[in-house]
């Protein structure tokens, strides 16, 4: 829709809001946020769609944005392709998602017909080295008529854009012309190195967003700022730098402090208690932390703001002085358990290391002990190391520490022992050996563990399905003369820095397949429940004679009230149901590139059809396809009582 001027703009929309119908009645099953809740349980009361039926399963619509964009693999001009991580957002009877080039689309959500589509004019050709877009959100205002019902959306060159949810139209309001600039106030920076890939979370009246800073280029990388904007008017009503307590927010020019630790991911809001909750990134640069000083005091950590004033209520920090990016890198998930027969707030937090923490939501205290244990203390020259690192004693890892020469696998002899010789030449102290200049043997690696994915929990039984990465990494640190080719340069410190997985001369896992398992545990019983291989080599080089299951990659699980865990996976064509309660595979449907977005599911009105959606945009690590299909599958209209 072409829009000219100002007048125009609102005269198309009051003919809209006099001839529109009347508001629909809230869905039976719905999904107003992108994990689910504001909390980020991934979960659904849909029941439609059971493990009885679930076999039965077919495509019923795909809409297709367009915005796809190819890998380009010259080195001297290297593009990375676009990569569709989106989730859809359900109000009432429409679908919202953003594509990676953060055009939004409003679809219907029984036909997947296109109502409206947004251009937020990203410039995808300026050096942007991924483009990704996870969701956007919703704030309604109570009221009906023209931006009273906002969809927002943030953006990969750091705006923060209001749109009328009927029209599509520029909420004009809102900041400038509908859009703020997140990046006000940041330290002179490269465009590509800061934007928005998360959807913000809203709270009340206002919106609440972090950002994504780019890793390991510099000291001074653009502060890892939260920002709070009033939803009617744009204007910013607070905002909070994560520097240690005592310490300036902003420099002596006005600017924000640089290399403080950002929050990439999801965010959670508990609106009773009035609490944000951030997932933390580690701070600048991810594998050298001599330069830090205390700047650190926040990396890797869940931090609960007052929403009103942005102050920190409380945190809990999962690394100690992290040089191992082992950030928190999925959305703190909100859900009360009963323990020993009382109803306690909890926030769940999965981390990389595969470890479940437990925190009260209110004060931020483990739920049950966490033990400060001793960790390698080798460093490079300059570097401090923590002591201790957190290891939470109730709810079992989802994978172990050390990987050892001894677990070396290869497809064939040769190629086991070209695995078991690349390892025994790194170093190799077990869980947090810190990065080194001979190269150090990380397990799990930079990847997870567990990753943005999240878990999904059952509310009313405590049980938690988590994807886990099952793949060993490395780290190398160079010195400072040497890093002239190096692309990782940790800028201001004395060494640049190279990670990659542990691979054999095949480029596969030095690892025993299953590189990657969905996880099924009992948060409170604290027993794992099941665990199984999610995805097959089937689509993926060098695997043609060979088929492995339990990929290594990225994946998000979603659950329904009727037993059902629904997952795919960033190197697998598939989008997989499982048995909840047996982790039994009981469908899976093709789909024409990998799913490693969280799907979602919906139903309309009681009894009425159950929707399953997932989009399906391929991986830019390499195993899989750029696409733009997001695909909805349903039971056979005749078959929905079967």
């Amino acid at each position: 829709m072409t829009i000219t001027t100002a007048k125009t703009r609102w005269l198309v929309a009051a003919i809209f809001v006099l001839s529109a119908p009347t508001q629909s009645a809230p869905p039976h099953a719905g999904w107003p946020a992108y994990g689910a809740t504001a909390g980020g349980t991934h979960f659904s009361r849909a029941s439609q769609i059971t493990p009885e039926n679930v076999a039965q399963l077919e495509q019923v619509w795909e809409h297709r944005s367009g915005d796809v964009r190819e890998a380009v693999r010259d080195p001297e001009n290297f593009v990375m392709q676009s990569s569709l991580q989106v989730t859809p957002i359900l109000v009432e009877d429409t679908l919202y998602y953003c594509s990676p080039f953060n055009n939004v689309f409003a679809l219907d959500a029984r036909t997947g017909e296109q109502r409206w589509r947004f251009e937020a004019d990203v410039d995808i050709d300026s050096e942007q080295v991924f483009t990704n877009c996870r969701g956007v959100s919703s704030w309604q205002s109570g009221k009906t008529g023209y931006c009273e019902h906002r969809i927002v959306v943030g953006t990969l060159d750091a705006r923060l854009i209001a749109l009328d949810a009927g029209t599509g139209e520029r909420c004009t309001d809102f900041g400038n012309n509908g859009e703020v600039d997140t990046s006000e106030g940041q330290a002179e920076h490269h465009p590509r190195e800061f934007g928005i890939t998360s959807p913000p979370a809203i709270l009340g009246d206002k919106i609440i967003t972090g950002s994504y800073v780019l890793d390991n280029l510099r000291t001074d990388a653009p502060g890892g700022v939260v920002h709070a904007y009033d939803a009617r008017t744009g204007e910013r009503a607070w905002a909070w730098n994560p520097v240690p307590p005592g310490m300036p927010q902003r420099r002596e020019d006005g600017t924000w402090v640089t290399g403080t630790t950002n929050v990439w991911s999801i965010l959670s809001v508990d609106e009773e208690r009035n609490l944000v909750f951030l997932p933390t990134g580690n701070t600048q640069p991810d594998y050298y932390g001599g330069h830090r000083d205390g700047l650190d005091y926040y990396s890797s950590s869940v931090i609960a703001l007052n929403g009103d004033t942005g102050e920190v209520v409380w945190h809990y920090q999962l690394v100690h002085h992290d040089v191992w990016d082992y950030d928190a890198p999925a959305q703190p998930t909100l859900v009360d358990l009963t323990i020993d027969g009382e109803s306690v707030p909890a926030v769940i937090q999965v981390s990389k290391m595969g470890m479940t923490f437990a925190l009260h939501r209110e004060t931020g205290e483990p739920l049950w002990p966490v033990e400060e244990r001793p960790v390698p203390q080798q460093g490079v020259p300059g570097e401090t190391l923590a002591a201790t690192q957190p290891f939470p004693t109730h709810i079992p890892y989802t994978l172990t520490p050390p990987f050892t020469a001894d677990d070396a696998w290869g497809m064939m002899i040769w190629d086991e022992s070209a695995c078991r010789d690349k390892i025994s030449a790194m170093r190799n102290e077990g869980a947090y050996t810190p990065p080194s200049l001979e190269g150090s043997v990380n397990f799990p690696s930079n990847a997870g563990g567990n990753n943005w994915g999240s878990p999904a929990i059952h509310p009313d039984s405590g049980v938690m399905v988590v994807y886990t990465n099952r793949v060993p990494g490395s780290t190398r640190l160079i010195p400072r003369e040497q890093c002239d080719e190096v692309v990782q340069q940790q800028a201001g410190t004395p060494y640049c820095v190279e990670t990659s997985m542990v691979t054999s001369p095949l480029g596969v896992p030095c690892s025993e397949p299953p590189w990657g398992t969905l996880d099924g545990i009992d948060i409170v019983a604290g027993k794992r429940i099941w665990s199984v291989p999610l995805g097959t080599t089937r689509n993926m080089a060098p695997f043609p004679f060979w088929f492995l299951k339990g990929l290594p990659g990225l994946a998000a699980p979603m659950m329904t009230a009727s037993g059902l865990v629904f997952s795919g996976i960033s190197n697998d064509h598939n989008l997989r149901a499982f048995s909840l309660a047996t982790g039994e595979e009981l469908w899976k449907g093709a789909l024409p590139t990998a799913a490693n977005a969280l799907p979602m599911t919906y139903q309309l009105e009681e009894g009425g059809r159950q929707y399953v959606v997932i989009a399906a945009g391929g991986h830019w690590s390499g195993g899989s396809p750029p696409g733009d299909h997001l695909i909805a599958f349903a039971l056979p209209e005749s078959g929905s009582a079967q």
